[in-house]
């Protein structure tokens, strides 16, 4: 069974991540959430992306809020494809999020999403969507998926 990770940089993240889970349960995609904030806690971050793949975590979905750094952080110490998604939060109301995101340096992407839980539903689309590439079972729950509107049968 595929696996993904889901990380938020702070507990408060939870509401707009759990918006993952009924599609990920959906596609039949194991996951683990964690909570590790790149400014507070960087040594886990580090320790969690060098060790992800070992653990069997094929995709990463990363929520984060304002200077919104998880994502990057990650992807800098993996192989794996991440997912960024930008949480609203603070004056700029998730822009600042989007920005920090989406504006990855040459060598270290990070695939962008939607600011909130719009952007944490596609992000486990997308993770379907990568595993699919491998996976039958994941494939064929992704075009049953696609046949039915972008909706959950």
């Amino acid at each position: 069974m595929p696996k993904v990770a889901i990380v938020m940089g702070s507990e408060s993240d939870r509401p707009v991540a759990e918006e993952a889970l009924p599609y990920l349960e959906y596609f039949g995609i194991e996951w683990e959430m964690q909570v590790m904030s790149a400014h507070r806690t960087p040594e886990a971050v580090q320790k969690f992306a060098r060790e992800a793949k070992n653990q069997g975590i094929e995709v990463i979905i990363a929520c984060a809020g304002l200077a919104a750094h998880l994502p990057g952080v990650i992807a800098a110490y993996t192989t794996l494809p991440v997912i960024g998604v930008p949480l609203a939060a603070g004056a700029l109301n998730g822009l600042d999020a989007l920005y920090s995101i989406v504006q990855m340096p040459a060598g270290v992407p990070v695939a962008t999403m939607a600011i909130g839980k719009a952007g944490m539903r596609n992000a486990a689309i997308f993770a379907a969507q990568i595993l699919g590439l491998n996976n039958p079972a994941v494939n064929h729950k992704f075009e049953r998926f696609k046949k039915n509107n972008c909706r959950i049968p």
